[in-house]
């Protein structure tokens, strides 16, 4: 089994929890605004990712820690959620489990995520363009994209939807290349 597909494994039931317990609260979208906002300061942070997954660092501490870097700004209900995560040695999933919590909202929302890695930024008219076209492959009125640059592709992107991946880059062009003329898939 892969990495990712246990990290999938792990984090499907952590954010189906979290979504009831929004659900039940009536805080869906609310909750939906704050995982944003977590997200964003994880991945601008890198030192409070690896302070959460050390193993060294108490779980009391943890727990002071995010309370005081979330103090009046997030739902009640995902401050505790998250302070669970610390409790069951879960945090180091803390990012898969809360953006698999946006996929299920958007789900909710009859909308898509695509991951999309490109070498090089999008211009608004080109993720304006890609957005159009992927609506209409998908059948949904509403996607997202959730851009990440790579500089290992060469010209074109990937997008990841789902299960289904869409490689329009040269460097996937050059692996299918090789892979129907027998050569080893390195």
């Amino acid at each position: 089994m892969s990495t990712k597909t246990l990290v999938q494994q792990l984090s499907q039931p952590y954010a189906e929890a979290l979504l009831d317990i929004a659900k039940k609260a009536g805080n869906v979208d609310a909750i939906a605004e704050d995982v944003n906002l977590v997200l964003q300061v994880l991945a601008e942070s890198s030192s409070v990712i690896e302070f959460l997954k050390n193993p060294l660092v108490s779980i009391p501490s943890k727990k002071e820690t995010v309370r005081k870097l979330f103090a009046g700004q997030l739902n009640n209900e995902l401050l505790i959620f998250i302070l669970l995560l610390i409790d069951r040695k879960r945090i180091s999933y803390v990012s898969d489990i809360l953006n698999r919590y946006l996929e299920f909202v958007y789900a909710l929302e009859s909308c898509v995520i695509a991951d999309v890695t490109t070498p090089i930024q999008f211009t608004e008219k080109q993720k304006k363009e890609l957005i159009k076209k992927l609506e209409h492959m998908t059948g949904k009125k509403n996607v997202e994209l959730n851009i990440s640059l790579d500089s290992s592709l060469i010209a074109g992107f990937t997008v990841q939807i789902g299960s289904k991946i869409i490689d329009t880059s040269l460097k996937g062009q050059l692996k299918e290349i090789g892979y129907f003329l027998g050569a080893s898939n390195k």
